[in-house]
């Protein structure tokens, strides 16, 4: 126990014995040799303590200290204190630690963390299972030479971890992971390791089944839809069968809109062509979208303005882009009141080139504009029938700038109209020579 006073004491003590040694040498008439052989034997007392102390440091496997007085006993007790603290704050340390590494075993993804050289620090149980790491061999070794796939390595050296990657399991091709990479710590990296092959086959068995129950539906479809136009409706002789007529014809028109839609969904999800082996001669598309546009334009009578840059050319798959931008110009001319005005840019920017469609229509509530690029999401149901939306162009736009590194971005008031836009990254403009 320390005690506040104690370095007083000593000093008193040392004093006291020093003055009686100096008592004793002029009693014996010599004070210096007195005085002398006193700090002699006080160095001698010390130092038997310091080989002591050292001893017990070192050698001795005891925690509590030897028994001793004086100023000696106030050190013993002040590292004694110090080794309890000390030995106290790494229990604490290892109970965290090992509740950190019971956490880790429990989570159902496995997780690997590894330092600022890519050296594996640490691991959990599902990792040596699912990613084939032993530990503690593997301490220490590089990750990307334990996780050879070339897609795996090519996404951690790029350091852009915003996005996740999905590749093949090392030690079971029948799997996919996904891949997700964190900052943590120091200079550190977090890899968690997710098992998404039920989810990868989910996907896939509907995009198969989508695909394929459209291309089915499509002939059947073709041939009612031809018998329907050749089959006689006069309105004066059967007025009923007239009006049964016009609405078969246009429901399965409108069926065909859907499937046609569907299957265009189809291919672009399933597309795995390159976007910078293609330059799109984005004038003359626009072009051709401008006169689909004026020609679907004549009940509306709106006022239609392109605003195109006449050398502004892309990287890209032409026949994804012309879908993407004429959806996004053929919703405004659908869905804008009559005698509108729409614009339409293409231009670039600061950080790319730039399309934009911009009404002055009724606008869209803020609580729909998340939900727009859902498939068959419609924020009036009654008037997208009416226009014969399928309610798929916006998820279309959706996927066709997601396979261009590109996002669709909303803005919209209601009773002022709206804007759809999107930005394509400056490396994605092609130069003219």
């Amino acid at each position: 126990m320390y005690y506040p006073f104690s370095w007083l004491r000593s000093t008193l003590r040392l004093g006291v014995y020093l003055v009686v040694f100096a008592i004793i040498g002029w009693y014996l008439d010599d004070k210096l040799l007195a005085v002398a052989i006193g700090a002699s034997l006080l160095l001698v007392f010390n130092y038997w303590h310091l080989y002591k102390l050292n001893r017990w440091l070192w050698h001795s496997r005891k925690m509590s200290p030897p028994t001793v007085r004086g100023v000696w006993e106030h050190i013993y007790e002040g590292i004694y204190y110090l080794q309890r603290r000390n030995r106290n704050k790494r229990k604490e340390l290892g109970e965290l630690v090992k509740r950190f590494r019971e956490g880790s075993e429990a989570l159902p993804d496995a997780v690997v963390v590894v330092d600022s050289k890519a050296c594996i620090s640490w691991c959990n149980r599902l990792a040596r299972l699912e990613l084939g790491l032993k530990w503690p061999q593997d301490a220490g070794r590089r990750l990307d030479n334990l996780l050879r796939h070339p897609e795996f390595v090519a996404y951690f050296h790029a350091g852009n971890f915003k996005y996740p990657i999905e590749v093949p399991s090392p030690t079971n091709p029948n799997k996919t992971f996904e891949y997700r990479i964190m900052p943590y710590g120091d200079a550190h990296l977090l890899l968690i390791a997710r098992d998404i092959t039920r989810v990868s086959q989910l996907e896939e068995m509907r995009k198969d089944f989508v695909a394929n129950v459209s291309h089915e539906l499509r002939t059947p479809l073709t041939v009612i839809n031809g018998y329907l136009e050749i089959l006689p409706h006069d309105e004066k002789s059967d007025p009923f069968v007239h009006k049964a007529m016009t609405e078969m014809i246009s429901q399965t028109q409108r069926m065909q809109n859907l499937i046609e839609d569907l299957l265009v969904l189809s291919r672009i999800e399933a597309s795995s062509e390159r976007i910078y082996e293609n330059i799109v001669n984005m004038p003359s598309v626009l072009a051709q979208i401008e006169r689909e546009a004026q020609a679907l334009n004549k009940q509306k009578q709106h006022r239609i303005v392109f605003h195109i840059a006449p050398d502004l050319y892309i990287y890209g798959v032409e026949t994804e882009i012309r879908s993407a931008c004429s959806n996004l110009v053929f919703n405004a001319v659908h869905y804008t009141p009559s005698e509108g005005e729409i614009h339409v840019y293409w231009e670039t920017c600061e950080t790319g080139a730039r399309f934009a469609v911009v009404d002055n229509g009724d606008g869209i509530e803020a609580t729909h504009v998340n939900r727009l690029t859902e498939r068959f999401y419609r924020v009036d149901k009654a008037r997208s029938r009416k226009t014969g939306g399928s309610g798929l162009g916006l998820s279309i736009v959706k996927h066709v700038l997601s396979h261009h590194n590109s996002r669709l971005d909303i803005a919209s008031t209601v009773g002022e109209g709206s804007q759809f836009s999107f930005v394509l990254d400056r490396e994605l403009i092609a130069e003219q020579g």
